[in-house]
């Protein structure tokens, strides 16, 4: 089985049906707990590249490449993993499945994986950000699962964020910049964040289970997000 083929599994095992239980609910907002307390710990990844500057491809082989799964002590992140493998296949010029579409934007700094299977949908963004100060660079990894057009939670959606210093041609983890990062409402709604391809801001989805949904901005300026 292909790394492909096992995220398709992912999307059809994780995308649940979007009315979640209650108990569901405390159960993916357990395992959101345990991925940032994983995520805390700081990840530094050297970025290589080729001419003036690094490019979204630059980055998004840095952030792939470090991802090694050790057996022993971590739980497989299905989505970073089979990410990996997709982001490999692209490097060699070989084609993705008729399932499958990857979108590499250079210009815009952006990189955009979807793999679909009848109702289920799984998105996996990548971007990066100059920074104001001229001497670093934000970049985001971003995880979501969909049912029927609808946010349907699955076990490794989320978004990180790494920035990168131009003088030490490095990124490490950091926090959201400006915001504190949630995934639930207290009203009962599941949040997702969806990384620009034109301009500089992210979207910010409140998800429903009528499958109304809220949407808000949050506006980049040069260093942090805000609403």
């Amino acid at each position: 089985m292909t790394y492909s083929s096992f995220l398709f599994i992912f999307a059809a095992v994780n995308c649940k049906p979007y009315n979640e239980t209650t108990m569901k609910r405390l159960l993916f907002s357990a395992i959101l707990a345990c991925l940032a307390i994983t995520m805390a710990a700081q990840e530094t990844i050297s970025v290589k590249y080729q001419g003036a500057k690094p490019t979204i491809s630059d980055f998004a082989t840095a952030y792939l490449s470090a991802y090694e799964w050790n057996e022993e002590e971590d739980v497989l992140d299905e989505a970073r993993n089979g990410m990996k493998y997709v982001w490999n296949k692209h490097l060699k010029g070989e084609p993705l499945g008729e399932d499958e579409t990857l979108v590499v934007d250079q210009k815009n700094g952006y990189v955009c994986y979807e793999q679909k299977d009848g109702i289920y949908l799984v998105k996996i963004e990548m971007c990066y950000w100059n920074e104001s100060d001229g001497k670093h660079k934000l970049f985001a990894y971003n995880v979501r699962c969909f049912a029927n057009g609808a946010y349907s939670p699955g076990q490794f959606d989320g978004i990180c964020f790494l920035r990168y210093t131009n003088a030490t041609k490095k990124m490490t983890d950091i926090d959201a910049p400006g915001f504190i990062e949630k995934y639930d409402t207290d009203d009962g709604a599941y949040i997702t964040y969806s990384l620009p391809r034109t301009g500089k801001d992210i979207t910010y989805t409140e998800w429903y289970n009528d499958k109304k949904r809220k949407q808000k901005t949050l506006k980049w300026n040069g260093r942090k997000f805000s609403f």
